[in-house]
């Protein structure tokens, strides 16, 4: 089929987005093309502003509008320690549940040699600097349960373990509202491992 080379180019171009799949992409470009011209300008303005005007933070690489974000900002954090996080996204979801008032450090990544991540791809450098300076007592490691998420946290773990300062981990197991019965063994066993006193 046959339709307009522009309408073809933005299809393309939206299938480079991740979890955007062909026919998903083919219902935003037509949603956009036959949809408000101020939405669309306003859309196409603030994608502009969010690369022109977003950077990364100089002592967390959390995102920012200035050199340091508003979390490694604030007098209100615990400055004494520091949760270290995969991603930017990490962040976010620790944030919103209001549990959590540390520093955070974003590595970028995890340790996965077939993908070509490795330490030095990795802001792993960037954090041993912070732990010698800034007078952290605790690294909470919040990285994925899945393969490379625990070969680097047991990496980091051991590096930091070198200069005197606790290291913990994030809880793992159950689900809030989930059920023991539809659980794999590797989830109920982690709970079980990692059981607290009531």
């Amino acid at each position: 089929m046959l339709i307009a080379e522009p309408l073809q180019k933005a299809i393309e171009e939206l299938c480079k987005l991740p979890s955007i799949g062909r026919k998903t992409a083919q219902r935003l470009a037509i949603y956009l093309l036959k949809g408000d011209a101020k939405y669309f300008n306003d859309l196409i303005n603030s994608l502009v502003e969010l690369k022109e005007n977003v950077k990364f933070c100089k002592q967390c690489y959390n995102l920012s509008v200035e050199d340091y974000c508003d979390i490694c900002k604030s007098e209100k954090r615990d400055k004494t320690l520091i949760c270290v996080v995969e991603d930017i996204s990490d962040v976010i979801a620790i944030e919103r549940t209001n549990e959590y008032n540390g520093l955070y450090h974003v590595l970028g990544g995890v340790l996965s040699p077939l993908d070509g991540m490795n330490v030095e791809n990795l802001k792993v450098n960037e954090l041993l600097d912070r732990l010698k300076t800034d007078g952290i007592q605790e690294v909470v490691l919040a990285l994925n349960p899945d393969t490379e998420g625990e070969a680097t946290s047991l990496y980091l773990a051991k590096l930091i373990k070198h200069l005197k300062i606790k290291v913990s981990r994030i809880a793992r197991g159950i689900p809030v509202g989930g059920d023991l019965e539809f659980s794999d063994i590797a989830t109920i066993g982690r709970a079980v491992l990692n059981r607290i006193e009531l």
